[in-house]
């Protein structure tokens, strides 16, 4: 799933340095940890971390109840999200088509351009998200090996050549 944050609305927020003082002491209140009224707002925080309990989020306890759980992808990542290639497929029916610049015929060309990605289509598009992923490992159990060949010395990774990306 693409990051949005309607996607990571967390069910019982953890204050941060925003919170006003008196939010962060309800918190911990809530949560059964005795607070000192004479404490400043960093030592609140601490308390925070050390009872911080682990993240939940609405859409999370949402997709449970229909006995689905939920896939972060990382931001930044288009080519480890296959639908992605899916979204490609239908811009370029649409780029190739629209003729006219009419909202309600671009609107038609989008429609059409969903239906031109079939179920095969999505396999295959699942199939080289593995894939992409795997040379990821791969590329970072080989980054892992030779960094620990050579502990004592600097290290920069340069990535070049062509990309998934650089071909579409």
């Amino acid at each position: 799933m693409p990051f949005f944050s309607y996607h990571s609305v967390k069910k019982d927020p953890i204050p941060t340095t925003s919170w006003k003082k008196n939010k962060i002491a309800q918190w911990l209140q809530d949560k059964n940890v005795e607070v000192d009224k004479t404490w400043l707002k960093i030592e609140l925080l601490d308390k925070v971390h050390q009872f911080r309990p682990v993240d939940k989020y609405v859409i999370d306890e949402e997709a449970k109840k229909y006995n689905k759980i939920v896939l972060r992808l990382p931001p930044y990542h288009c080519e480890l999200n296959p639908i992605e290639l899916a979204w490609s497929v239908v811009k370029n029916y649409v780029r190739h088509n629209n003729t006219t610049y009419k909202l309600n015929d671009v609107r038609q060309l989008l429609i059409d351009g969903v239906k031109k990605v079939t179920p095969e289509m999505l396999a295959n598009f699942v199939k080289h998200t593995i894939a992409e992923e795997n040379k990821m490992w791969d590329i970072d159990c080989i980054s892992e090996e030779m960094l620990e060949e050579n502990a004592s010395t600097t290290h920069v990774l340069t990535i070049t050549g062509e990309t998934t990306s650089d071909s579409d």
